[in-house]
Order: structure tokens, then sequence, then C-alpha cells
């Protein structure tokens, strides 16, 4: 499957919000956002700016050990958080199958490669990476082609 890949450096959280809002505003429903990336690379705040981006007004904090938040946006949005989880066995008791063939929202996974086999082709992969400064962050978008 074709796909197009953009790299970016957000230098703030706020940056980093802001360039997922607009993510956000070119996402159809049953999108799957995988985030990839260390503790701390920023995917839960990447998330964030995609709720805003949802019009979604509750906060949006990491699901790590509720695994799932759902929120009402534009779009629904699926938070999932994988970090726990060990590989596609455990993740087929959250229901994750479900969410990735059947859910009329975004879905967001966190540690998305743990069940990479589970993920469809047409997912978007965002690969998060701190760069030189404390809070700048190398973000990489390689989305489907159109």
């Amino acid at each position: 499957m074709p796909r197009n890949r953009q790299s970016h450096v957000t230098h703030s959280a706020e940056e980093t919000r802001a360039l997922a809002a607009q993510v956000a505003a070119t996402l159809e429903p049953g999108a799957v956002l995988c985030l990839h990336g260390d503790l701390g690379a920023g995917k839960t705040c990447f998330v964030q700016g995609v709720a805003q981006g949802l019009g979604i007004r509750r906060s949006v904090g990491s699901p790590t050990f509720t695994l799932i938040n759902e929120y009402r946006g534009r779009l629904p949005l699926a938070h999932i958080d994988l970090y726990r989880v060990r590989g596609a066995a455990d993740a087929f008791g959250l229901g994750l199958e479900d969410y990735l063939s059947h859910y009329d929202g975004i879905v967001a996974i966190e540690w998305a490669e743990r069940v990479a086999e589970l993920l469809p082709e047409e997912s978007w992969h965002i690969h998060l990476t701190p760069a030189a400064s404390d809070n700048a962050r190398e973000i990489v978008i390689d989305r489907p082609a159109p």
C-alpha cells in the first residue's frame, strides 16, 4: 500500500498538540492512529491534540491502568494504551478487534507495536522521538496514501 510520510519538529507540548489537531481535521471515521515512542516521548500529548481537533472538551489522560478511554466529539475517540499488554492474545480480551474493525470514530493506540499483527494495513503510524532540546520532539507521520 502506498504511504505518505511527513516529518515535523515541535518545540513544546502546545506545538505537539497543535500538530495533532491539524492531523485530526483530516481524519475519517474508522482511522487507526498507531503511536510509537519511548516513555515520555509525547504519545499522550499527541492524542490530547487529536482530541482537541475533534472538539472533545474533556481532559484526556493516559489510560495506562484503564487501558481504554472513550470520548465524544465531532467524531468519537477511543484512546487505547497497550503498555501493560504483552501481545495480541492479551489485546483480544480487551475487545481490540472490535475497535479495529467496527468503530465509527478514531482509534488512537499507544504502544501499538505490541499488537502489530492485528493492525489494519491502512493504519496511520506516528513515531515520536525526543530531539536535541528538552521539549523538542521529532514527529514522523506515516499515513496511507489517498
